[in-house]
């Protein structure tokens, strides 16, 4: 079953879509979303396809990705029509023949899985260089109006205090920790957006999430809040194995959808803008909490492999301050219990 099907995604998006009155200025234009599959730019394009719909003048949408059947499988009611375009596209490529060009650019793609992390830790690296670089080199030379990064909390490493990172209080990394490929290669693409537009004046604007969940994860996602809302929902137990201390701001992906777009189109050229929904600040074991008591299943606990522990997330305080975000007029509209319920929910739905 499609995720178009489900009751609860289209009355989600039909929601997100009434709080963001600034698609308009979109009709007519051109977007290239890149890693359109993944679990937070697939909703952006759900969110662009759902305000096409009910408007004459159509957003034209360039899916941009390594699989054009990953792209056919996930939007396939709407391949066909004339606004939307695959586009071939690899962060990990200095290949990429992007020859369409496009208004804006929003770019997600790029490896977030903790397993492929501490497996291809040079590869993670380079995508996340290589990819922006070539974006940038493609929006100057087509003079594209602005290109939105996605970055990460990660950025922050690990701080001294256990308050919400503000956008210009950053910790410590430890450079000679391979699982740290990560978060370097996001730094060096924000550092790149900034030199491109001194250097060249291309406009882009950056936005860190924290730990966004939904519905378009896909089921090989094993990021514990992906892992964990696929297990509830075929009416399994839940295996945490840490103690779940760790607080992190959690964000349903539609609106995490929201935020990008707001900063798209309402945000200051080179500024960082955190994602973070303050009534979703919670620990791991809350999280998994939430979600056996959406399936009246169980939280078991068990100790992790050495591998395992090779991919966790170092910060044990990974919360985000989104005054920034706030200030542009965007608010979250689903809190931790109703964003992870709808997750559930929606997964048996589809299942």
């Amino acid at each position: 079953m499609s995720i178009y099907e489900s009751n609860l995604w289209t009355s989600d998006l039909d929601e997100t879509i009434a709080a963001l009155p600034e698609l308009n200025e979109l009709a007519g234009k051109c977007v290239m979303v890149t890693g359109c599959t993944g679990l937070i730019c697939s909703a952006v394009v759900d969110v662009l396809i759902r305000w096409n719909g009910a408007h004459e003048g159509k957003i034209k949408i360039l899916a941009a990705g390594r699989s054009e059947d990953k792209v056919e499988t996930r939007f396939a009611p709407f391949t066909k029509e004339d606004w939307f375009v695959f586009v071939p596209y690899d962060a990990s490529s200095t290949d990429n023949r992007l020859n369409r060009p496009c208004d804006y650019i929003i770019h997600g793609a790029g490896n977030a899985s903790p397993n492929k992390i501490v497996k291809e830790p040079v590869e993670t690296m380079l995508s996340n260089f290589l990819g922006m670089k070539c974006l940038l080199d493609y929006a100057k030379k087509n003079e594209t109006k602005r290109v939105l990064y996605i970055s990460t909390s990660e950025v922050y490493g690990k701080k001294e205090h256990d308050r919400p990172s503000k956008i210009e209080e950053y910790g410590w990394i430890d450079l000679l920790n391979p699982r740290s490929s990560y978060s370097i290669g996001k730094c060096a693409a924000e550092t790149m957006c900034a030199s491109y537009y001194d250097e060249y004046g291309v406009e882009s604007v950056i936005i860190r999430p924290g730990h966004i969940y939904g519905p378009t994860a896909v089921q090989s996602d094993n990021r514990v809040s992906s892992a964990w809302a696929y297990a509830v929902a075929r009416g399994e137990d839940i295996v945490m194995k840490s103690d779940g201390s760790q607080i992190r701001s959690y964000c349903y992906c539609l609106d995490s959808a929201a935020a990008i777009l707001k900063v798209l189109l309402k945000g200051e050229p080179i500024h960082a803008y955190n994602i973070s929904n303050p009534d979703s600040i919670i620990n791991i074991r809350e999280m998994a909490e939430i979600l056996v008591r959406s399936a009246g299943t169980e939280l078991k606990m068990e100790l992790p492999t050495e591998a395992e522990k090779k991919g966790f997330n170092p910060m044990s305080n990974s919360s985000l301050d989104s005054t920034e975000l706030l200030a542009l007029g965007w608010k979250g509209l689903f809190n931790a219990e109703r964003g992870l319920f709808h997750t559930a929910e929606i997964l048996r739905e589809i299942r």
